[in-house]
């Protein structure tokens, strides 16, 4: 891992605590760390995926909205907190790598460091039944 500012690598060590599942993002939407409960959501260990780039990890864990269309990225609840630095939730449906969908409602939010940086996004998921 390279060296991350102390707020990243105090989230990072929060999400790992928590039951529910959590992902991170750096301002450029790369992915730096999803925790155990969200591997079963996304039917991947992080160990197994690493970072990822938004372009990549936008298209292999695949979103779409209550109706099944395609979510675009800039209409991703990450990378709208990032852009628009504000809060937002959102149901949706994500397909793991196991093929799976699943109805998820998710909440997000600017991660801001000391000084008002912005340090990337954090969201915050869970399995909802489907509507």
């Amino acid at each position: 891992m390279s060296q991350k500012e102390i707020e990243v690598i105090l989230t990072r060590q929060l999400a790992s605590y928590l039951a529910i599942p959590v992902l991170i993002v750096d301002p450029a939407g790369t992915l730096l760390y999803f925790n155990e409960p969200a591997e079963a959501i996304l039917a991947k260990r992080f160990d197994e995926t690493g970072e990822m780039p938004a372009a990549e990890w936008s298209t292999i864990f695949v979103t779409t909205d209550e109706t099944g269309q395609p979510l675009p990225p800039e209409e991703l609840p990450l990378l709208i907190s990032i852009t628009d630095d504000r809060p937002v939730h959102r149901r949706m449906r994500i397909c793991g790598l196991d093929r799976v969908t699943r109805h998820v409602e998710v909440t997000t939010f600017p991660l801001v460091g000391m000084a008002g940086r912005c340090l990337g996004a954090v969201a915050l998921f869970w399995e909802v039944p489907a509507p």
